[in-house]
């Protein structure tokens, strides 16, 4: 029996981060879909399941962290991994308390992502 293709979510409002993460994850066999921003995720949510979400922290209209709170709302199990540029303590705890699997700093290491993305598969 063939495994089905783990299908993953990168929510960042950056572009170019958003499409290179993607081709990245897409090389590495996994099927991934993207968004610019929580309600875009939340709104692909609506209609599909993943089984990982990658967000960005800081982003307009709707931040990593607002997102993972509506998250925990609609899709309590969903696993997260939160991506950002500025490591704060606060935030680190406020993602963690909320369900966050991990919480990595950008520039992403692509060897710790993957290790993430296994543990979190296996």
């Amino acid at each position: 029996m063939v495994e089905q293709q783990k299908r993953i979510l990168v929510v960042d409002d950056e572009e170019n981060a958003r499409i290179a993460l993607s081709k990245i994850l897409s090389r590495e066999g996994y099927e991934v879909a993207s968004a610019g921003n929580g309600y875009e995720a939340l709104n692909y949510l609506r209609g599909k399941e993943v089984e990982l979400i990658i967000t960005d922290i800081n982003m307009p209209e709707m931040n990593g962290l607002t997102f993972l709170r509506e998250l925990s709302r609609s899709h309590p199990d969903s696993n997260v991994i939160m991506v950002t540029a500025y490591g704060e303590v606060e935030s680190y705890i406020e993602a963690m308390n909320l369900g966050a699997f991990e919480y990595i700093n950008k520039p992403v290491k692509i060897d710790e992502l993957k290790k993430i993305i296994r543990k979190i598969f296996n």
